[in-house]
């Protein structure tokens, strides 16, 4: 990976794959040809929707089955990955996981903070709520265009290094966001699939309110985001709404409700997989009964805590919002969400 910071903040003079050989040393211009010499397309797998929805969950029992492999919330890689230093679901600092550290050396070479910096403020300028209208346009500004050309480029040789290293002929994208997912179907040689899965709205303003701390911090009191009754209800309406407009743009689609998801996890999980073409014998679910999953090690990058979790973990519904949910907040989130509500099946 080239180290100039400029190089991925900066719109390019050229395309992204000769930028990324100005200055590379010779063990980065060998990773960046063997990445191009790469024509084979990857299935990615996006779970889209609204965060606190059951996604990480999901991401989990995909990655269980053979030829799918779970990378987390990839729009947070360069962040909380080679920046922050943060730790991998499989418990390594993010530098120090020996499987990090080989998709690093086949994509770019190597993994260069600086540079991964910039790819973060890149993300920034390109993928934001407020980009999604520019992100819809059939035509690009030149300047938009050239940072998600650079963009697409280093999340292309991030997908082609998983699947050089391995059987993955699926990839796990938990970022959820909408922005994410319009990024990625204009990615070269991704075979995009949404997978949108939704909850109660009143279940996910409860869980947005709670007190999380993470696991992974890289400071004293470093808790995950937590959003009032009016955000998360307004953020619920705009990411889900938004998610399912992406239909608009031929990308394969599959919608589910968390709650179906925990009550028959097998099902929910077969269905899954056939959207991404994943053809699951029954063997391959022995990990999973009707209330628990026996979960491996995963090397995930974002999530809640149940990314760390390995052995065998409970599967059920978390309908804590229905007594720890003030009233007065659920009037808001009831009033806020009802179209939603009643879209997905939850007010008849």
């Amino acid at each position: 990976m080239a180290t100039e910071r400029d190089q991925v903040t900066s719109p390019p003079a050229v395309g992204p794959a000769e930028r990324g050989r100005a200055g590379a040393t010779s063990r980065q211009r060998a990773a960046l040809g063997a990445s191009e010499r790469s024509s084979e397309r990857i299935t990615v797998l996006y779970l889209g929707g609204w965060g606190r929805s059951g996604s990480t969950l999901l991401d989990r029992l995909l990655g269980q089955l053979p030829g799918v492999t779970s990378l987390g919330e990839v729009r947070e890689l360069w962040l909380r990955g080679p920046v922050e230093n943060r730790l991998c679901g499989c418990g390594a600092p993010f530098r120090s996981c020996p499987w990090w550290r080989e998709v690093g050396d086949r994509a770019f070479g190597g993994w260069d903070r600086d540079t991964a910096a910039g790819l973060h403020a890149l993300r920034t300028r390109i993928d934001r709520p407020w980009h999604l209208p520019a992100l819809a346009l059939p035509r690009l500004s030149r300047t938009h265009r050239d940072r998600l050309d650079v963009y697409a480029d280093a999340l292309r040789r991030v997908y082609a290094a998983v699947r050089a290293m391995g059987a993955a002929r699926v990839v796990v994208d938990s970022s959820k966001l909408p922005g994410g997912a319009m990024v990625l179907r204009r990615v070269p040689g991704v075979d995009l699939r949404l997978v949108h899965l939704v909850r109660d709205s009143r279940g996910v303003a409860h869980s947005w309110q709670k007190k999380v701390a993470r696991p992974d911090a890289t400071r004293e009191h470093d808790e995950m985001l937590r959003y009032g009754p009016v955000s998360a209800s307004i953020r619920y309406g705009l990411y889900n709404s938004w998610t399912e407009m992406l239909q608009l743009f031929d990308v394969p689609f599959l919608q589910i409700r968390y709650e179906d998801l925990v009550a028959d996890p097998r099902g929910q999980l077969t269905a899954v997989a056939a959207h991404a073409g994943v053809d699951v014998p029954s063997a391959a679910l022995d990990f999973l009964t009707a209330d628990a999953a026996s979960f491996g090690t995963a090397h995930t990058v974002d999530g809640n805590p149940m990314r760390f979790h390995t052995g065998r973990v409970a599967i059920r519904r978390d309908d804590g919002w229905r007594s720890g949910l003030a009233e007065r907040d659920r009037r808001i989130v009831s009033s806020i969400t009802g179209p939603w509500l009643r879209r997905y099946g939850y007010l008849r």
